[in-house]
């Protein structure tokens, strides 16, 4: 299938009418409060959880937590510098969640809101899952390993219509 006939056969949005990639053109949409959680996964074999609990997950390099919390909300707000078509968005509010989840998995949860024209969905996407490679870095002298996701996202509201979870 060529390019441009992309068009024809799917509804995506970043395909403009000559099946060539475009930004979506939101100016007309209305501002209106907007918010979005994804989450990740990190799953560490046995040994290595049983020693990442022992140290309350505090690492050679710092603090495995505050760490990803840092780097999952600088990378949030740089999304746009990040994935080609997303907007650059005011953030108003990201909050990352990190906790043991079973034995050996941890589970990264962020939800980004914003008031603008567009939803947050890959911002809280970027989120997570940089929080989720961050926790990989700050761990992987322990072992290769370390597996990451699945990162999906648990929901949003505003827009056009509300998915999955409420904040």
């Amino acid at each position: 299938m060529e390019y441009r006939d992309l068009k024809k056969k799917t509804k995506l949005t970043h395909i403009d009418r000559d099946g060539l990639p475009a930004m979506v053109d939101v100016s007309a949409k209305a501002v209106t409060a907007r918010s979005a959680t994804a989450e990740c996964r990190v799953r560490f074999p046995a040994a290595v959880a049983a020693q990442l609990r022992k140290s309350r997950l505090k690492s050679a390099k710092g603090g495995i937590v505050e760490t990803a919390i840092v780097a999952g909300t600088m990378a949030a707000k740089r999304t746009h510098e990040l994935i080609p078509f997303c907007h650059p968005l005011p953030i108003d509010g990201c909050r990352i969640g990190i906790g043991w989840h079973g034995e050996r998995e941890l589970r990264i949860e962020c939800t980004v809101k914003t008031a603008h024209r567009t939803g947050v969905e890959m911002e809280a996407l970027t989120g997570a899952t940089i929080a989720a490679l961050t926790v990989y870095d700050m761990c992987k002298a322990l072992s290769h390993a370390i597996v990451l996701g699945p990162a999906k996202l648990r929901g949003k509201s505003g827009g056009k219509r509300d998915f999955g979870a409420k904040d």
